[in-house]
């Protein structure tokens, strides 16, 4: 089977936190959805103050991929996986960062991985991002160096403290994900239009739990979709047919979006650096 190209196995890396094969300067990134994750070709340096930095977090692989979710799906995107997760979801695609401790990497050394790209939107995932401490940094650092950062996080975290330029991307978990008593409601308070609410089912229950959630935690709340996160409902395509919960959806006539993860139709079978 084919892979993407551009992964860099963890723990060899090649390059060095001051060195690159093409240094560029992003276009001006924000949070509007029309954002063009890519960048115009300009000579640029990383600033002195991240090669400096001693700030590490424990990384599983860094990647170059096609994004296959949220709505930036489609676009290129390098992804920054972090090790470890606090859930034990019954679904999940990368139970190989439960205990996996990665190599430890200093953010200058992720940001010379980022720097050999010319795509502009990075994500951060795991595992969970958010119990490393450093990960504020590192996405402070990417938004200073003009990437459109996105935020895979299970929910279970307080998202106080991350950056409003970044785009959340939280999982609410239904009860078939075993994990449902983890989700922390008040992170929806720190959502806005430019992110987006998350939900994995895997039965006709969880699809009934889901939108009595929605309705009470997100609908009745921010009637106006100007105001409310962008809702994502995506199948466990072994438990539960796209087919039918696309049924669903129109037949209950609410404000979703079907996600299906287009890295597993382009890639079937693959399960690291996609």
């Amino acid at each position: 089977m084919s892979t993407p190209v551009f992964r860099i196995e963890i723990p060899p890396l090649k390059t060095s936190p001051t060195t690159s094969l093409q240094h560029c300067k992003r276009s001006s990134t924000s949070r509007a959805t029309g954002s063009t994750p890519y960048k115009s070709a300009k000579p640029r340096q990383v600033a002195s103050s991240i090669v400096k930095t001693k700030e590490t977090l424990q990384v599983s692989e860094l990647f170059y991929s096609i994004q296959g979710e949220s709505s930036y799906a489609g676009y290129p995107c390098l992804f920054i996986r972090l090790a470890g997760c606090n859930l034990r979801c019954s679904y999940c695609d990368a139970r190989y960062t439960y205990d996996e401790k990665g190599r430890r990497m200093t953010i200058a050394e992720i940001l010379a991985f980022i720097e050999e790209s010319p795509v502009s939107l990075v994500e951060i995932t795991g595992g969970e991002p958010l119990l490393q401490k450093n990960v504020y940094a590192l996405m402070q650092a990417l938004l200073d160096d003009e990437r459109i950062v996105l935020l895979e996080t299970n929910g279970s975290i307080d998202l106080r403290q991350v950056p409003d330029e970044v785009v959340k991307i939280m999982d609410i978990k239904c009860p078939g994900s075993g994990m449902d008593h983890h989700n922390h409601l008040a992170n929806l308070q720190y959502l806005t239009s430019t992110d987006e609410v998350k939900f994995v089912l895997g039965s006709r229950q969880d699809y009934l739990w889901a939108v009595d959630f929605l309705k009470r935690n997100i609908i009745t709340p921010f009637p106006s979709s100007r105001q409310r996160p962008k809702i994502l409902f995506s199948p466990v395509t072994s438990e539960l047919s796209p087919t039918e919960l696309a049924g669903w959806i129109l037949m209950d006539r609410l404000p979703i979006r079907l996600q299906l993860q287009l890295h597993t139709l382009l890639w079937p079978g693959e399960t690291r650096g996609v």
